[in-house]
């Protein structure tokens, strides 16, 4: 009998499709991949199968409520102090003097806490609404140009006609929102009193219409002066050469893992690739057992991992990942991670119309989660910088406090355990690895993932200023050190053509730009380094110098090639930090899993 031929001489191939093997998995697999599916198909089994009740309550409280907050600010405001004004007025000199102090320890009391709220409520509407409306014009704008003026376009020319778009989006966004708040203008009330108040549906009109002024006269001026500044600053382009390594100088060995995405179940597919990827996790084995061959021959510095180390965020993913680290304790010892979207913002593995609520424990518990993975690797080595002044404590110490509650909230739950936690999260970021001299290197550990509760929107990226300005502070203190910067998502879509508008918008960080030109003062001694694309890509933003990770597990089928890379960073004049030709490591599916020294000339190369 011929090996490809079944008893009854019909072919195996033909047989296959008539037997289900579910070690192969099925259509359920692909559910949520946009690989295997079209972003059309997947959009209308959001719409049949997403909860409408859920998603009224989260756009609730996530926009309407924000901008009612600003929207009312005034008319509250405007009340209390034409109350107060009308009593100090038939009060005596020394009694309207007395009152005035009361009002201004009132004010410092009271008012405070409701300006900080105010403010929290104008960020987020800034995050969820503001700038994603400027990059998606900024994205659309580009993508509709390229699209006309063809795909041979060159890396320079694609990076002038972006600045052009820059200033062109914000320019047209700006012109919308003055229309639409000049629209808004005479619905609009600035003044109010204590009768107003009482009749609260009065209001109602008068307050959305004050929030549409508020918000659209911010996003007027914000998008002209981000449209200008992103067409001036330097745009996106790939690395012409690496650098020559000077002579009698430190060299850092790096190696740069991103997108993992380790799944729990042995025959488990990952979301994204469904069962166009690979299965399981022997694909990460690889990956370790490569490093450690490596490391064996030519010690390594540091394994940085940006992000995704999970497909979803579950235990069962969690102790996989950990299980794999932990074989490896020489490579256990000299690896950081930090956090990705698939660790916290996937809501359902298998279905994208599910949301948590804004008060949802899920979340939390996927925080918790990935806070007790990050610490059992790294706790006593990473420190948390904890204020404007760069002053840090390690990462055990700072959860110290919370370790009983994350137990308690991890074991039972509920909404009371998950609030004792709020803001813990958050509060760690940006964690940091000092350098050990004083012109050594150091890494920033940075969580760039979104506030968002969507599985369909989990993929958007965004660096609060807080965490820049704490960042900021650290770095200050080592003028002489060079640094790794490292965050999951991309700061800016890339200067390479792409098909679908969908590849452009909701997977970086919305404000990117921004982050870029916060980063442009240590430029020179700084590496970006991050994941989320799965893109093999290194280039520039003028003097910042910044590098895609590829995924060694994601995109490819059980029999293709992957590779990563381990990168060479050298100490250079004037505390510039040079990077110079990366080793890329092939891995091969299917390879036995050898642990010798000897097996790395065997497949290792170079870029």
């Amino acid at each position: 009998m011929k090996r490809g031929d079944a008893g009854d001489g019909e072919p195996t191939k033909e047989r296959n499709r008539e037997t289900i093997d579910p070690r192969r998995g099925d259509i359920e697999d692909d559910a949520a991949s946009p690989e295997q599916r079209t972003l059309l198909s997947m959009a209308g089994s959001l719409l049949v199968e997403v909860s409408l009740p859920k998603l009224l309550f989260a756009w609730t409280v996530s926009l309407l409520l924000p901008a009612v907050s600003l929207g009312l600010a005034a008319l509250v405001a405007s009340a209390w102090l034409s109350t107060l004004s009308d009593k100090v007025l038939v009060l005596t000199e020394i009694g309207a003097f007395l009152v005035a102090i009361g009002i201004v320890a009132l004010g410092w009391i009271g008012w405070k806490p409701l300006f900080r709220v105010a403010e929290i409520n104008f960020w987020s509407l800034n995050a969820l609404a503001i700038q994603p409306g400027y990059v998606f014009g900024r994205e659309g704008l580009q993508h509709l140009t390229e699209k006309v003026l063809g795909r041979n376009l060159t890396v320079q020319g694609r990076a002038r006609l972006r600045a052009v778009n820059s200033a062109a989006a914000g320019i047209a966004i700006s012109i919308c929102a003055v229309a639409i708040a000049m629209w808004a203008w005479p619905a609009s009330r600035w003044t109010g009193s204590l009768e107003d108040l009482g009749v609260p549906h009065r209001l109602i009109i008068p307050t959305l219409a004050n929030a549409a002024v508020l918000i659209c006269g911010y996003l007027a001026g914000a998008s002209l002066v981000w449209g200008l500044a992103d067409a001036r600053m330097a745009q996106p382009v790939d690395l012409v050469a690496f650098d020559a390594a000077p002579a009698h100088t430190r060299i850092w060995r790096v190696a740069h893992l991103s997108d993992l995405h380790v799944v729990g179940e042995r025959y488990g597919f990952r979301i994204e690739s469904g069962r166009a990827g690979p299965q399981g996790n022997e694909r990460l084995q690889q990956v370790m057992a490569r490093l450690a061959a490596i490391h064996a021959v030519d010690p390594l510095d540091h394994v940085l991992i940006s992000g995704d180390m999970t497909d979803a965020g579950r235990a069962t993913e969690w102790a996989e990942f950990l299980d794999v680290l932990s074989r490896y304790p020489d490579l256990f010892s000299r690896t950081f991670v930090l956090p990705g979207n698939h660790d916290i913002n996937i809501v359902d593995r298998a279905n994208p119309a599910r949301l948590d609520l804004p008060f949802s424990p899920g979340k939390r518990l996927r925080q918790v989660r990935t806070l007790s993975a990050i610490a059992a690797i790294q706790g006593d080595r990473a420190f948390v910088v904890k204020d404007g002044k760069g002053h840090t404590t390690t990462l055990n110490d700072v959860l110290a406090p919370y370790r009983r509650h994350m137990a308690d909230f991890a074991d039972l739950g509920g909404l009371q355990r998950a609030a004792r936690l709020r803001g813990v999260f958050d509060d760690l970021y940006p964690m940091v690895v000092p350098p050990l001299e004083e012109n050594g290197l150091g890494i920033a550990l940075l969580n760039s993932n979104a506030e968002t509760h969507f599985s369909f929107t989990n993929a958007l990226g965004f660096v609060s200023i807080e965490q820049t300005r704490r960042l900021e502070a650290f770095i200050a203190q080592f003028p002489k050190a060079r640094w790794i910067i490292a965050l999951h998502h991309h700061l800016m879509e890339y200067p390479m053509p792409v098909t679908a508008f969908a590849e452009r918008i909701g997977t970086a960080v919305i404000n990117g730009s921004w982050f870029v030109r916060r980063l442009e003062t240590f430029a020179d001694r700084t590496i970006v380094m991050h994941g989320h694309r799965h893109i093999d890509w290194i280039g520039t933003f003028g003097a910042l110098k910044v590098i895609s990770a590829p995924s060694p597990v994601m995109a490819a089928a059980d029999a293709a090639c992957t590779h990563f890379y381990v990168h060479r960073l050298a100490a250079g004049p004037n505390e510039q930090l040079c990077l110079l030709e990366p080793e890329r490591i092939d891995v091969l599916a299917g390879a036995s899993v050898r642990v010798d020294a000897a097996e790395d000339t065997t497949t290792r190369s170079s870029t």
